[in-house]
């Protein structure tokens, strides 16, 4: 098998150019730079790190919504590029598709799983059933040709398979397809996925019908509803049938139909047959792309991460418009949250949909290993782990969530001026405050292992997962969900001051590949889904999520030393990030560097296994700079102006972060060990920024920027 961590976002045009060999161009004169006196070469090759990950960047799909707006919004490059990456993520976000319950679609590349969820895991994996009578055109994501053969019609004549799939002419009302007969698990067969365009549907209720081995009939005990396809997708759909069966003229994008029929009780045992029942009133046309089983491959992340990539897009544009618009889902995503994962009551994610329980698909018993097909589906970015159930990493990122609705809640309520609707549906903001902190509280003791003084993740049986997630404990400590002691322990573990026994990596290994921590600090062979069947034959550290490394996540390594081990032990690992990548670039970038050496480490990418993320479909390398302005410098963009905090080191005389664009303002900021920030710039002149700062912190105007005191930063 191929890595299961290909993107199709890796196939857009120009993209593999940008980013294939990990070397970066000359920088342009207005991107950003980040200036230290005495330090001017290290600066040079991190403002050229970021500017090589900046290149490609921009909006992707809800994965990264956490991370790339943070990391792409503020450069004031030119005006030319700024208000359009200002444009793009605007209509991205605005354009997040979203169910008609409130779920925040994925919007990946097509597959063989859920249309709204992750590609993979496959049908073919699970062992269920389907007909692909054209493909999804996906390399490595396609399923075996089919042709009508051995089905049923009723009402209906077949037009065989043109260029799109099969043509079907429903001649009669309450025309209906039979399946040909099979046998498959319900358990591995969650949902039915079909793929389809219709014509002359309107009105129709249609349904799907389905037989077991225990109950061999159709019956309406074993019915599920459905929605016609959109037919303004089918324009001029057919010419006349006759013997080359029908052409398509004109056809926008398919419907993509998900029918959850494990809701039902009727979804049991062995299903032996399905029939779909188009009710239609009148003669009607189709084609049918695919009809198959899918596993439950959504994302329990992608609401939290809307509502975050929404708030930090408000905070430094301050685009009203959008706010206005985008506030209605912001508030459904958070009902949808707290609704599907009960939230409220659990006081974390409890996600408990087919596969994601949170257990493993790899279990040994009595030292034999076991498949248990359709468990351990992934839910996050770490796809081959089965994080699921109690879930650690989900609960974080809805915990940080809670907090940014909560600041967007509490400033409407404050600018009645913006005109932005407060009405019934709006939330309390010291109620979501208040939630947090029993969802931080809760998850402090849960997921908490004293054993090893780190966080795990907990499946639905109650079993802690625990395999030296570095990833999940870094972002635990930045969000703020991890105590100050646990903080302290984690960074502990993670720096190798404290030796976690049975850790297959521990002390200075755990920064083996150089610019970053690995992943995992404990071999993993028996915590996967289930189609990732034979861990142990990599060795360890050659796949990223055992033991391998992504450099985008050192951002929050830096970001958790900062804020445990103070500015003098974050520039010292920053320092080692910034070595090691001007030997990459001496050797002509990541991929060259890397080819000259296998014990250097393999990379993963472009549908390549590998144990190390840098490039390519790891777009996420962009957020390493940012410890610059958001840790250092301790910026912090606000609706009316920006907090800030300055932690430098004691061999840094004064920080100069330059060309940061906050709503209509294009800023300088110089801070220095003695305390003093200085603002300069320019805006528009009838705009005055509020600054908070703490104790200690003096700030003054350079220039035609006009600021005033807000309070004291947190």
């Amino acid at each position: 098998m191929k890595t299961l961590r290909l993107l199709a976002l890796i196939i857009l045009a120009g993209l593999s150019r940008a980013m294939g060999a990990g070397e970066a161009a000359s920088v342009p004169d207005g991107f950003p730079r980040f200036i230290v006196p005495g330090k001017e070469p290290a600066m040079d090759s991190l403002r050229r790190l970021y500017w090589l990950h900046y290149q490609p960047a921009g909006p992707l799909i809800p994965l990264w919504d956490e991370w790339m707006p943070m990391s792409t919004l503020w450069p004031a490059v030119s005006p030319e590029q700024q208000q359009p990456m200002r444009t793009r993520w605007a209509q991205a976000l605005a354009s997040r598709g979203m169910s008609s319950e409130g779920y925040i679609h994925t919007h990946q590349h097509d597959g063989l799983a859920h249309a709204e969820g992750w590609p993979f895991p496959l049908w073919t994996q699970a062992g269920g059933i389907g007909w692909h009578f054209r493909g999804t055109g996906i390399q490595g994501y396609d399923g075996p040709p089919a042709t009508p053969d051995g089905w049923t019609l009723a009402g209906a004549a077949s037009g065989g398979i043109n260029e799109k799939g099969w043509v079907l002419e429903l001649t009669d009302p309450q025309a209906s397809i039979q399946s040909p007969a099979f046998a498959i698990d319900s358990r591995i067969a969650p949902w039915l996925r079909l793929n389809w365009w219709a014509n002359g549907l309107g009105g129709a209720n249609g349904y799907i019908e389905w037989t077991t081995a225990d109950a061999p009939e159709f019956s309406p005990e074993r019915r599920m509803y459905f929605s016609p396809a959109r037919e303004e997708n089918l324009p001029r759909l057919f010419m006349p049938m006759g013997g080359g069966g029908g052409t398509l003229d004109k056809v926008a994008g398919e419907t993509r139909t998900m029918i959850p029929v494990h809701r039902l009780a009727g979804w049991q045992g062995t299903i032996t047959g399905l029939r779909i029942q188009f009710d239609n009133r009148a003669p009607a046309k189709l084609v049918i792309k695919s009809f198959h089983t899918a596993c439950d491959t959504r994302h329990n992340i992608n609401n939290a991460n809307f509502i975050r990539g929404c708030h930090d897009y408000f905070l430094w544009t301050g685009d009203l418009a959008f706010l206005r618009d985008q506030i209605g889902r912001l508030r459904t995503a958070m009902r949808f949250l707290q609704r599907e994962f009960d939230t409220r009551n659990r006081r974390c994610v409890y996600t408990t949909w087919p596969g994601h329980e949170g257990r493993s698909g790899i279990r040994y018993v009595d030292g034999k290993k076991h498949i248990v097909k359709g468990e351990g589906i992934g839910s996050n970015y770490w796809d081959l782990l089965p994080f699921g159930g109690e879930d650690a990493l989900a609960t974080v990122y809805y915990y940080d969530a809670l907090r940014d609705l909560a600041d967007l809640e509490e400033q409407i309520h404050r600018h009645p001026e913006w005109c932005v609707v407060a009405g019934a549906d709006a939330f309390d903001p010291a109620d979501l405050r208040q939630h947090a902190g029993d969802v931080r509280a809760y998850g402090q003791q849960r997921f908490w292992n004293p054993a090893t003084g780190r966080f795990g993740t907990v499946d639905l049986d109650g079993t802690l997962h625990d395999y030296g997630f570095v990833f999940l404990n870094n972002e635990a400590v930045v969000y703020g969900f991890a105590s100050p002691q646990q903080a302290a322990s984690i960074h502990a573990w993670i720096a190798g001051t404290r030796i976690v026994e049975g850790d297959t990596s521990t002390g200075p290994d755990i920064y083996h590949w150089r610019f970053g921590p690995r992943s995992t600090t404990r071999r993993n062979i028996d915590y996967y889904f289930w189609a990732w069947s034979a861990p142990e034959s990599i060795p360890w550290g050659y796949q990223v999520q055992d033991g391998g490394a992504v450099l985008g996540w050192s951002y929050y390594d830096l970001m958790q030393r900062l804020m445990c081990a103070g500015p003098d032990d974050a520039a010292a690992r920053l320092a080692e990030i910034l070595r090691w990548f001007d030997e990459t670039q001496a050797a002509g970038g990541y991929r060259a560097y890397y080819a000259k050496d296998p014990q250097r480490g393999s990379l993963q990418g472009g549908n390549v296994p590998g144990g190390l993320g840098l490039d390519r479909e790891f777009f996420e390398s962009i957020l390493v700079p940012q410890v610059m302005l958001y840790g250092f410098m301790g910026f912090q963009p606000r609706p009316d102006g920006f907090a800030i905090h300055p932690r430098l080191p004691k061999d840094w005389p004064e920080l100069t972060i330059t060309q940061i664009a906050l709503h209509r303002h294009v800023l300088d900021l110089n801070a220095t060990r003695e305390g003093t920030v200085t603002v300069s710039g320019t805006g528009p002149t009838n705009a005055t920024l509020a600054v908070e700062a703490p104790p200690g912190v003096r700030v003054a105007v350079a220039g035609g920027i006009a600021v005033r005191p807000d309070g004291v930063a947190d």
